[in-house]
């Protein structure tokens, strides 16, 4: 059976008129015939190799219902010589024959050399395309225009003067995320509760959802547009407009650029400086502060984590010989958990009693606190970690690339769902090694601040105060914000624990 492959991107139709009907048309002809079957991706660029009707045409080709495919122009199989290449060689191999409307390509050295040529030449065209457009829209950054609208909360885009403007029914509620978020009050408690208090009052979110979620808030308090800061050319985005075709292990992630080539857009401030670093500030205790309620309470809740799987260590209740032992694990049940945990538990009364008598002691001789907050300061262990983690990632890479090439080498596909399986697998824990490393080195820069170190010297003084002044007295509310003033984590380990203060 003859086959026809046309395609076409968005781009090409609006600059340079190429018409998929056109294409059919021609290929048609060339074909001499109209009983051919179509393959056709509309819309898509063809930089990449996953496109719906070329893996279509690769599997029917595969499977021996294809023995002859017209195409318009090399360049339409891909923009990329390499996938060219792989797609032409593909074809090869099962003796399906290959015509283009725009020129012969003879089976010969010289055939072969003008064909991987005319490849080269469309790649380099699609490379220089994107250059220009990126170095377009970079300058036209650097003039201070906001270049599309980025759908920022609070914020309406002017096409007409290219800047965002304030939308005042929007900035009421970024300005009340804030007052709530910083100001003790009797409607909410974190970023959850804000989040179930504007879904109940029906406020819609940007996209017009009636579902507000915490991630949302959390990425609202921590937006510096809200402070007059709004950056362009943050994030290279290259290579993600292919995910949708890719498998979930296989897509390519948004990466940060480096802060120097980062282009400030000055816009209207909503949030005052001191409120906004007061927000962040409190955010970063926002787990601590806010550790969940549930029916039974833990002194240690938000606070312990496990040192071999990085899992934070939550309080239950379980059954040992008809007797309810509470504990603190970490085992996650929840779906989407990346790490279900190693499965490392520890009596809950047991580590509340250790760590307790070790606060009381700081509290009863403050001095003590002051030199494992110096020592701390100069600790290694975090810097320790912090290694033992990017070792973890760069092995973690390693993996996923000898998957990849064993995939690549298996020409029946043999174990291909056992790969693909493995290759999610690896790319889960790689994320959650860069999650886990990305904490680590936040905790560690603000356990070095000195500035930090004096304020939370004076808190724990006024906690002692607080503490000699109810003598016995201390009730579990009482131990649950004193431990909090100091400790900042306490990492379990099989035979000893680690705990670290502010």
């Amino acid at each position: 059976m003859k086959a026809v492959y046309t395609r076409v991107s968005t781009e090409e139709q609006a600059k340079n008129g190429f018409s998929l009907q056109d294409q059919l048309r021609q290929c048609r002809t060339k074909a001499g015939s109209e009983n051919v079957k179509e393959y056709i991706d509309d819309g898509i660029s063809g930089e990449f190799l996953d496109r719906p009707a070329l893996t279509r045409l690769r599997q029917d080709v595969k499977d021996g219902l294809i023995s002859c495919i017209i195409c318009l122009d090399p360049d339409r199989l891909s923009r990329k010589l390499m996938n060219q290449l792989i797609i032409t060689d593909e074809f090869d191999k099962r003796g399906v024959e290959l015509i283009f409307v725009n020129g012969e390509y003879s089976k010969t050295p010289e055939g072969n050399l003008f064909y991987s040529m005319r490849g080269a030449i469309a790649e380099f065209e699609k490379s220089k395309i994107n250059e220009r457009m990126s170095r377009g829209r970079k300058e036209k950054a650097r003039q201070g225009k906001v270049l599309r609208d980025f759908q920022i909360y609070g914020y309406s885009y002017n096409k007409d003067t290219e800047q965002f403007v304030i939308n005042e029914a929007e900035a009421a509620i970024v300005r009340l995320i804030f007052d709530l978020f910083t100001q003790p009050n009797q409607l909410v408690q974190g970023l959850n509760g804000i989040a179930n208090y504007l879904t109940d009052k029906s406020v819609p979110t940007k996209r017009g959802a009636e579902i507000w979620h915490r991630q949302v808030v959390r990425q609202m308090i921590m937006n510096r547009a809200y402070i007059g800061e709004f950056y362009q050319n943050r994030w290279n985005t290259e290579g993600m407009l292919g995910n949708k075709h890719r498998p979930e292990d296989e897509k390519v992630n948004m990466r940060a650029r480096n802060k120097d080539e980062w282009i400030l857009i000055p816009c209207i401030p909503l949030i005052d400086l001191g409120q906004f670093d007061h927000a962040q500030k409190m955010l970063s205790e926002s787990r601590r502060r806010w550790a969940q309620k549930s029916k039974h309470e833990y002194l240690l809740s938000g606070l312990l984590r496990c040192s071999d799987c990085g899992n934070t260590m939550t309080g239950r209740v379980t059954n040992n010989w008809s007797k309810k032992v509470a504990e603190y694990t970490d085992i996650k049940n929840t779906a989407g958990a990346k790490n279900k945990g190693c499965g490392r538990r520890v009596k809950a009364s047991d580590i509340e009693f250790q760590l307790w008598e070790q606060v009381a002691n700081w509290l009863n001789q403050p001095e003590e606190i002051a030199a494992v907050l110096k020592e701390q300061k100069s600790s290694a262990f975090e810097e320790a970690e912090i290694t033992r983690i990017e070792k973890d990632i760069e092995k973690t890479k390693q993996s996923r690339k000898k998957l990849i090439k064993l995939f690549a080498r298996s020409e029946e596909n043999f174990g291909e769902e056992d790969i693909r399986q493995e290759l999610k697998e690896l790319t889960m824990k790689e994320e959650m090694l860069k999650s886990n490393l990305e904490e680590l080195k936040e905790t560690s820069n603000s356990s070095q601040s000195s500035e930090f170190n004096k304020n939370v010297l004076q808190e724990l003084q006024e906690a002692l105060e607080y503490y000699l002044s109810k003598s016995n007295e201390l009730t579990f509310e009482d131990k649950k914000h004193l431990i909090r003033n100091v400790v900042r984590e306490i990492r379990i380990f099989e035979d000893k624990i680690e705990i670290f203060t502010f």
